[in-house]
């Protein structure tokens, strides 16, 4: 395990270090943190390789929500150095009573730092899918904690899609990077189930939106080198 952790870590600081970077969409973050409440930073399972890089780009604390399970401690090992923080659990909505006790301590565990003004990574179609598909926890975690929510993503010029549920993006060093944001979702206090399941349409079809916009930028970066 350590062994896996050390070699993640290495490998996004590689990436990260080896590659040009270029942020879209960060006014739209900005503008989501200026109302006074943390911001929930959402992205696809299948991106979330660069994520932890996003640390250095605010002087916030950054938590991501990771599983408590052994891939969930591996990955959280690998990415310790960027100095993001960890809720471990699920946010699902399982009908087990222990999943389910779980994921209510984690939405409050996320919820208190969302009301100290941090950052949330959240990962919707996580950890187990359907790929790119919005599970209701991040819902829920809006309408409990205020927050909103930003759709983003990244790509790069130069990388492999694995062969896993989520089509996990495998960024290569020496790539054009593009890290896309789009405009925040909210979902309000007294949200109904109608209004909820509304604001996960819209956030699946924004997480779409952005990831195909940032696709869109690597593949013209690539014809660039």
């Amino acid at each position: 395990m350590r062994i896996a952790a050390f070699l993640i870590g290495a490998y996004i600081r590689l990436v990260y270090g080896t590659s040009r970077w270029r942020m879209n969409g960060v006014d739209h973050f900005e503008t989501a943190a200026a109302e006074g409440k943390g911001v929930i930073l959402a992205f696809w399972h299948g991106r979330l390789l660069m994520a932890p890089a996003i640390r250095r780009e605010t002087d916030r604390r950054v938590f991501m929500l990771i599983s408590a399970h052994r891939d969930g401690e591996i990955i959280a090992r690998g990415v310790r150095s960027f100095g993001v923080e960890f809720i471990r659990g699920s946010a699902s909505n399982k009908q087990k009573p222990g999943k389910e006790k779980q994921g209510a301590s984690a939405i409050a565990r996320m919820a208190a730092a969302l009301n100290d003004g941090d950052v949330v990574g959240f990962t919707p179609d996580g950890p187990t899918g359907p790929a790119e598909k919005v599970k209701p926890g991040i819902i829920r975690l809006a309408q409990l904690s205020g927050a909103p929510i930003i759709p983003a993503a990244y790509a790069v010029s130069s990388g492999k899609h694995l062969k896993t549920w989520d089509r996990f993006l495998l960024a290569a060093p020496f790539s054009k990077g593009y890290y896309e944001a789009g405009e925040a979702i909210r979902v309000s206090a007294g949200a109904d189930e109608k209004e909820r399941e509304m604001r996960r349409a819209e956030l699946e079809a924004a997480l779409r939106a952005v990831t195909a916009r940032a696709d869109a930028l690597a593949k013209g970066g690539r014809n660039d080198l």
